[in-house]
């Protein structure tokens, strides 16, 4: 390990050098090694009292068995250390307000330098809400950006998904310890991301636990590496609101997909479009909005991005009658009566046909209440 990335884990367990201060700090002397090594008459004398307690903390050697520990964590599942002052630390990150002094990071380096794309959602997404995450994730994979999420059940790990499918990197951060993938059902969903070239990342040292308080902190280095959010669904007091208020306090872009009126995992995009967020139908409306932010870099911009909706080999394949109960759903939700009262079907043979629609994933069912999906 260098001595600027030795210094910098040193720093966190230090007492009363809080990151706000290191941050302060560093304005100043520029790097880590400044702060133990540089000579006190460089810095301002107001900067003394707390160099001089620094030092003799690090002569104390009180933080010793901590970093000797995170540092063999890291390095049993094959970690990196970042500080905020190596130049593999991603730029867009290190401009934010509260910039995490340090990242600890599996897989692919180069992926925080390229264009990103936040996508997030709700943990209880609808099956319309999964195949438009990983339907816009595949589509935005596809044009040249990397997916990044927070490899959190639902919305997340559909986007982490569906740029893996469209042969795509995808960074997944995190809300734990580098070596502590958390939901445990996704460990197979994180070796898989590095497996196929992309990236795990977080702020918290090894062997941190997942707490209620580290998911907003994780949902700022979301929106802190991307040039814009796409909140796919999400309620009015989902994890995925926070994260696009981070991102306009950062000024970066915020995208939502609009839903049906009655569907409760719609009503944040719809307070978020209200409040200025960019209604989208197509991925290639976020390429187009962030133009001036890619500054001319090429993507690909295959006639996927087009598209509103993917062109499903399932609908080729309905019969008359399914084709038509699906146009009369249309895309508002609708009870059994009156699907009854439009007069086409008798009740049996509506049974049949919506549970057929149900198996190909076209209509999903909630108490009686049916809706069609795409």
């Amino acid at each position: 390990m260098d001595k600027e990335c030795h210094y910098a884990l040193v720093s966190q367990q230090l007492d009363k050098f809080t990151a706000k201060f290191q941050r302060q700090l560093l304005e100043q002397s520029k790097s880590y090694c400044a702060i133990f090594e540089q000579s006190l008459d460089d810095y301002p004398e107001s900067f003394h009292p707390l160099l001089q307690n620094l030092r003799y903390q690090y002569d104390q050697a009180n933080w010793r068995q901590s970093v000797e520990s995170i540092e063999q964590r890291a390095e049993n599942c094959m970690a990196r250390i970042i500080p905020i002052t190596s130049s593999d630390y991603p730029n867009s990150l290190r401009q934010i307000v509260g910039a995490p002094c340090l990242l600890y990071l599996r897989g692919n380096i180069e992926n925080l330098h390229l264009p990103q794309i936040a996508i997030v959602g709700s943990r209880r997404m609808t099956r319309g809400g999964a195949e438009n995450a990983r339907t816009w994730s595949q589509y935005l994979a596809d044009g040249g950006f990397v997916i990044t999420s927070g490899l959190a059940h639902g919305v997340d790990g559909a986007a982490h998904c569906g740029a893996l499918d469209a042969g795509g990197k995808t960074i997944a951060v995190m809300a734990t310890g580098i070596d502590a993938v958390y939901p445990r059902a996704h460990l197979k969903l994180a070796e898989q991301i590095i497996d196929q070239g992309g990236t795990l990342i977080t702020e918290f040292e090894p062997a941190t636990k997942p707490l209620a308080t580290h998911f907003p902190s994780r949902n700022r280095i979301i929106s802190g590496l991307s040039l814009g959010v796409l909140v796919v669904e999400a309620a009015l007091k989902s994890g995925s609101l926070i994260t696009a208020r981070y991102a306009v306090e950062q000024d970066r872009e915020v995208f939502a997909i609009p839903g049906s009126i009655h569907n409760p995992q719609s009503r944040g995009c719809h307070q978020l479009i209200k409040q200025g967020a960019h209604l989208v139908e197509k991925a290639q409306d976020i390429v187009e909005q962030l133009a001036a932010a890619l500054g001319g870099l090429a993507l690909n911009t295959s006639p996927s991005l087009m598209q509103t909706m993917p062109v499903s080999a399932v609908h080729k394949k309905l019969d008359a009658d399914e084709l038509k109960l699906l146009s009369q759903l249309g895309f508002e939700p609708r009870d059994m009566d009156s699907l009854i009262k439009d007069g086409s079907f008798s009740v049996a043979e509506l049974s049949r046909l919506l549970v057929t629609l149900e198996i190909k994933d076209l209509v999903e069912s909630r108490n009686g209440i049916y809706q069609r999906m795409r």
